[in-house]
């Protein structure tokens, strides 16, 4: 500790500007002022002065709020009352009291950086000696326990190996957003627990996400929450859905979400923990687990995790500003989809042609002979979509024409017809039966820029009140 009166000067060897100032500390103890100095790196520093401390932990660093070194605090009655950082001639001689004190030196030199700032420095040092403020229970481990392991013991893996959640990771993780840890975004079904901002960076963590991440998470988090997308309906149905994360917008350019090559594939850190995330917090403050409320028959693969970006054409709208929203708006879209279907025409070179490939494709989402019980979200590769934007069609006439050939003829699809019984009831024979609901086909442009291939992802859309409806949310930090 220090005197209640005194100067304290916290510094370090390897700043140029603290070694400029160091035959000063000695000049003011010289004068008699009661001197206190911290070195954050090396004992040398002003080695002999007396008051001079190793400050090896940083602790008096960190509980004097310093950022920058070197800086000169004036105590008086055991309160800080001046503070100047640096060196700048005409503080030091006021706060110090010494009119002459470095009176050769040059005006203004600035300092450098301190250790409590240091990647992966700050953290440690709020947990060791400061508040948190994170309202989580701590769970404490055995000596002998492995963390990885123990994540596993306790339910919170999704089956594959998570990071654990230690208090610095997660303040490290909270400094990707300016929303308050305390924020309440919801209550996560099935078990409708509350789900604030800290409960879903404890998962980003876990996920294995970047600090950048966390704001497109928080999105995806509160767009799952959003009545219309029905999450818990999601979790219970025996179908084999999970949410499918669309990104546009700059933010998704910037943290690096693939829209390119392997697109929906691995390989890429954003898209992967991003996906995953969501799936932890459904899990692990939700609580829906599979064999539990999850009562998928099957699943999909992509209930790890399925995230990417739509690439960016200026020949076709983007899903976020077809559904509303600014061009230079960042935004995540959640879609119930299922596993990847792949759409193979490397003949079409016309957009009529490869327009009745894709409806050909799309009549088979769940059932050639089931209309309306499903969405599909169409992934179109750079190589197809040329062939429609060469010839000047836009996303909406893509959509026109599709819906067009998916107008179905009712005696086809009625339960009984080609040997069949599934299919549609009777009553629907005569008629032209549309295969998807209004606004249930989506489109998006994504893939390399080699292959003639698309995509087709199934969507979970029950007919009547049960059901999954596309929802987007604008992302902010």
């Amino acid at each position: 500790m220090f005197p209640a009166d005194c100067l304290i000067v916290v510094a370090k060897r390897d700043c140029p500007t603290c070694g400029l100032v160091e035959p000063l500390l000695f000049e003011l103890v010289a004068h008699g002022t009661p001197l206190v100095v911290y070195v954050q790196d090396d004992a040398g520093y002003a080695a002999g002065l007396p008051g001079q401390q190793l400050d090896a932990t940083l602790e008096q660093s960190f509980r004097l709020g310093v950022e920058f070194v070197p800086t000169l605090i004036r105590m008086a009655g055991g309160v800080e009352v001046a503070r100047t950082y640096g060196w700048h001639r005409g503080d030091w001689q006021q706060i110090s009291g010494l009119p002459g004190l470095g009176a050769a030196l040059p005006e203004l030199r600035p300092g450098c950086a301190s250790k409590t700032l240091e990647p992966g420095i700050a953290e440690d040092l709020v947990v060791r000696f400061g508040d948190t403020g994170l309202a989580s229970r701590a769970i404490p481990l055995g000596d002998a326990e492995d963390p990885i392991e123990a994540c596993f013991d306790r339910g919170w893996s999704d089956g594959l190996p998570v990071v654990p959640p230690t208090a610095a990771r997660v303040l490290r993780m909270l400094q990707g957003t300016t929303r308050r840890p305390d924020e309440l975004i919801g209550f996560m079904p099935p078990d409708l627990a509350p789900c604030t901002v800290e409960k879903v960076a404890i998962n980003a963590v876990m996920a294995g996400c970047k600090p950048e991440y966390l704001p497109v998470v928080l999105a995806a988090v509160e767009a799952a929450l959003i009545d219309e997308f029905g999450l818990h309906g999601i979790l219970c149905t025996t179908m084999f859905a999970g949410p499918v994360l669309i990104n546009n917008g700059p933010l998704a350019r910037r943290i690096g979400i693939n829209s390119g090559v392997n697109a929906l594939g691995q390989g890429h850190r954003a898209n992967a923990s991003i996906g995953r995330a969501l799936q932890l917090v459904v899990r692990n403050v939700g609580g829906g687990r599979p064999g539990e409320m999850d009562r998928a028959t099957l699943g999909t693969p992509g209930k790890y995790s399925f995230c990417f970006a739509e690439a960016d054409d200026p020949a076709w709208d983007s899903l976020s500003v077809e559904r509303g929203f600014a061009p230079e708006a960042s935004v995540v879209t959640l879609f119930a989809g299922e596993g990847v279907q792949g759409v193979v025409d490397q003949k079409s070179r016309t957009p009529e042609s490869l327009a009745r490939s894709f409806a050909l494709c799309l009549r088979v989402v769940d059932h050639p002979k089931l209309a309306m019980a499903g969405d599909a979200l169409l992934v179109v590769s750079p190589e197809h979509s040329r062939v429609f934007i060469e010839a000047g069609w836009s996303k909406a006439r893509l959509r026109e024409e599709l819906e067009k050939l998916l107008l179905l003829p009712g005696d086809e699809m009625v339960v009984g017809a080609g040997g069949i019984t599934e299919g549609l009831p009777a009553a629907m024979a005569g008629k032209p039966v549309p295969k998807f609901r209004p606004g249930g086909l989506i489109i998006v442009r994504a893939g390399g820029g080699a292959g003639l291939f698309s995509a087709i992802i199934a969507g979970w859309a029950a007919s009547g009140p049960v059901g999954s409806i596309p929802v987007s949310k604008e992302i902010s930090v």
